[in-house]
């Protein structure tokens, strides 16, 4: 029986092969997609999940009153790991970290490598279980001279891991190092770094780091004991900073390390998602792209059905039992299920390659059970449920009935499948409205006007020679062909650098607690950054500019000071002239507004070189600039980036989001129009006859293809109806995660509704113009 079985599915899939290709391509198709994306979702699910105390490893954060509400941060002094310990039973271990975020010079036997690291107290790997491939976790921080290694960076200076421990690395600037420890980093943390020593080496080059509270410099985790009550840890660090410092507007709390990936957004001082809401808009997607699929599978399936009435008529008459047409038609359709499965795995892993660059992962189709479980299970219930209707229903029919040629569509099956037609394509219709505004976002970052100037600026650290003579360098360098401005600053440009709320002025208001962005700035980076000035100037060499200092619109307005050039404020315990207000510029990403900032001279302290250059020669001013650096600065590589490079890594979720929406959003199209073809075949074939009759009674070509198209229009239609303002909710919620965003235009709406119909029309009328064209002789010819 099995056998037979067997050899029925195959000659039917031989016979319909139109009908059977479509399901494979759609249903393999629909299934590779989701099983794409539950990679991707299950990869950002376990980022900073991998160490053994992840449930107890808590990062301590705090909150600032300012201007506009609460701002979240996690810089601290260094000393607070060392009161959490003492004071805090609820707290085994707490430890502080310090990761630079530009390069360290590292030299090995006369040969200087670039590498980043940082600092970090010596309880760090019992906190954070990083695999250990050389060295004791509770020594390898614990001396001042000890240095640890990434895997990749130890095989860079010595060319081997054999026995690294013990040699000797110099780290310009910090001193002599002896390694004591090489450590890995899984491919699913969402941090990097090359190397750490210990704290206490800071403090050996800057005292005064150690136990100032006001030296807020270091990120604060703890690990908390197994049995510790987390809210009563939150209630007795909420008011630390206050008791220590008397900042009582400050408030601490912990949030779990891991968590900081997906749940990094706050606004207002409260957790408001982040990267978790890609995760949820992909987890949806990836449930509509398998609805849509195995709808198309259900529909096609039971709109083919009818094709054996008459099979099923005839085995009946002579003798089959229910049962055995219920295996078969269950059979057959469970077949084709699971060849679909088998298909989407091998499309998954020809593309996987290609997929892994898009989005930037490495991920792999590795044997997980709940992976094969999940999709098993999908497939199990597609299988039977697309089979059930000509299982159960067909299977019992009168023989007598169904040879006669007396049944008809039931009523209730033709609204089945009118109705999944219109859920596919409201489906469709929520994707294209998603694709455009997702694209015209991400337009409107690459485009909009920051009030500054980002092209052609290349920026590079300071080391060596040229942080001994910089004004030497930065007249020099101006000197090369093609080099319009040089300047300095200190870090980089963007983000949550430095602030500080020691600022006081004439009229401050007592109980105002605003906390202010700052950098550190050279002569001439105003200018060459293109920054306007609302008012007064900017910082000039032909001034004594030193105890002056310039603020943004925001910190002006905030600060309620009218008139201010001239006036003076007091910043850490110095009075400062307000010389200049520049316009508000976007110094975070849009997703943030602009905050209260302000830049003061320090030419001393800053430690990046700036550069502008002309439009078009950047590649041969490079090439000038990299002989010259090497000149000027021998030993040291020439090592750059564009600030618009800088300016685009803020937005790397958007932009991959960006492009997996529109192939997933363009495949769950796809799937939808296979299905419409697929059903369009049908309703032809089964209409042959009528189309003949018509055509002989003088109906025209074109009203066939309308009398065929029409139906499918108006379903179609009404789910552009159902869609277009479910498509609007959607894109408004997702558009409130930034601070700068577009407008949802009604063209937004009306081209995404002409679209779903030019494709549902392209579609059906490949097969009604085939049907209305056919030789009505052809189509009246007895069977």
């Amino acid at each position: 029986m099995l056998r037979h079985n067997l050899l029925l599915i195959y000659r039917n899939f031989k016979r319909f092969r139109s009908s059977f290709f479509i399901n494979l391509i759609g249903l393999s198709t629909g299934m590779a997609c989701t099983l794409l994306i539950f990679l991707w979702v299950k990869d950002e699910l376990s980022v900073d999940r991998f160490h053994q105390n992840d449930h107890r490893i808590h990062q301590v954060m705090k909150q600032i009153p300012s201007g506009d509400g609460v701002e979240v941060a996690a810089e601290h002094a260094p000393i607070l790991s060392d009161v959490l310990v003492d004071e805090l039973p609820e707290v085994e271990f707490a430890v502080s970290e310090a990761i630079n975020p530009n390069m360290d010079n590292l030299t090995v036997l006369d040969q200087t490598f670039k590498a980043s690291g940082g600092y970090a107290g010596p309880e760090y790997f019992k906190v954070f279980t990083y695999p250990l491939l050389f060295g004791d976790k509770n020594r390898v921080l614990a001396d001042e001279g000890n240095i640890v290694l990434s895997q990749q960076l130890a095989f860079k200076l010595f060319s081997s891991l054999d026995n690294p421990l013990g040699k000797e690395i110099e780290i310009e600037g910090k001193g002599q190092f002896l390694v004591s420890g090489v450590f890995d980093i899984p491919k699913n943390s969402s941090r990097s770094f090359d190397f750490l020593i210990p704290l206490t080496t800071a403090y050996k080059h800057y005292p005064n780091l150690q136990n100032n509270w006001n030296n807020q410099w270091v990120n604060t985790h703890v690990l908390v004991r197994e049995a510790a009550d987390l809210n009563q840890l939150n209630s007795k660090i909420s008011n630390l900073m206050g008791e220590k410092t008397g900042e009582e507007h400050l408030r601490l709390f912990t949030r779990k390390f891991s968590d900081a990936y997906l749940y990094g957004k706050y606004e207002n001082g409260k957790q408001e998602g982040g990267r978790i809401e890609y995760v949820r808009l992909f987890s949806i997607l990836a449930v509509f792209i398998l609805l849509i699929a195995c709808i198309n599978f259900m529909n096609l399936s039971t709109a083919s059905a009818s094709r054996k009435l008459k099979e099923v008529g005839i085995k009946k008459a002579i003798g089959a039992a229910r049962k055995t047409l219920v295996f078969q038609f269950l059979g057959e359709s469970l077949f084709m299920a699971f060849l679909s499965l088998l298909t989407a795995v091998l499309m998954v892993w020809l593309i996987l390659p290609q997929f892994n660059e898009i989005a930037a992962k490495q991920l792999s189709l590795n044997v997980d059970p709940n992976l094969i479980l999940v999709f098993l299970g999908i497939t199990l219930v597609t299988g039977l449920i697309s089979g059930s209707y000509p299982a159960l229903y067909l299977s019992g029919f009168n023989p007598v009935t169904v040879l006669k040629g007396k049944l008809t569509t039931s009523l209730e099956e033709l609204w089945l499948r009118k109705g999944l037609i219109v859920f596919q394509f409201v489906m469709s219709v929520i994707l294209i409205v998603a694709v455009l505004v997702v694209y015209n976002q991400t337009q409107l970052i690459q485009n909009k006007n920051l009030g500054y100037n980002k092209n052609n600026v290349i920026y590079f650290q300071m080391e060596g020679r040229v942080k001994d003579q910089l004004d030497t360098f930065l007249s020099e360098v101006k000197q090369i062909p093609g080099v319009v401005e040089s300047s300095s600053m200190f870090l980089t440009f963007f983000g949550n650098l430095n602030s500080t709320g020691d600022l006081s002025w004439q009229g401050k208001n007592p109980e105002s607690n605003l906390s202010m962005q700052y950098r550190r700035v050279n002569y001439d980076l105003i200018e060459l950054l293109e920054i306007e000035m609302a008012a007064g100037r900017s910082y000039s060499r032909y001034f004594s500019d030193t105890a002056r200092i310039i603020f943004n619109e925001t910190a002006i307005a905030s600060m309620g000071l009218q008139d201010p050039i001239g006036k003076t404020v007091r910043l850490w315990n110095r009075e400062m002239e307000i010389v200049g207000v520049a316009k508000d510029f976007h110094f975070q990403s849009l997703h943030e507004t602009v905050k209260p900032l302000f830049l003061f001279l320090n030419p001393e302290r800053t430690n990046n070189i700036i550069l502008k250059v002309d439009e078009g020669k950047e590649k041969e001013v490079v090439g000038v600039l990299r002989d010259f650096y090497t000149e000027f600065n021998p030993g040291y590589v020439f090592d750059y980036r564009f600030l618009d490079q800088e300016y685009q890594a803020q937005y790397v979720a958007e932009n991959r989001v960006s492009v997996l929406s529109k192939y997933f959003g363009g495949l769950a199209i796809l799937i939808s129009c296979l299905g419409l073809f697929g059903l369009a075949t049908f309703t032809a074939e089964r209409r042959t006859k009528e189309i003949g009759i018509r055509k002989t009674l003088g109906a025209s070509e074109a009203e066939i293809v309308r009398l065929l198209s029409g139906e499918f229009v108006k379903l179609v239609g009404t789910a552009i109806f159902i869609g277009l303002p479910i498509s609007y909710y959607f894109t408004q919620n997702w558009l409130e995660n930034f601070a700068y965003k577009i407008e949802l235009e009604w063209s937004f709406f009306i081209g995404a509704g002409v679209l779903t119909l030019l494709i549902a029309l392209v579609t059906v009328s490949f097969q009604a113009i085939k049907a209305a064209l056919m030789n009505p002789v052809k189509s009246l010819r007895s069977e």
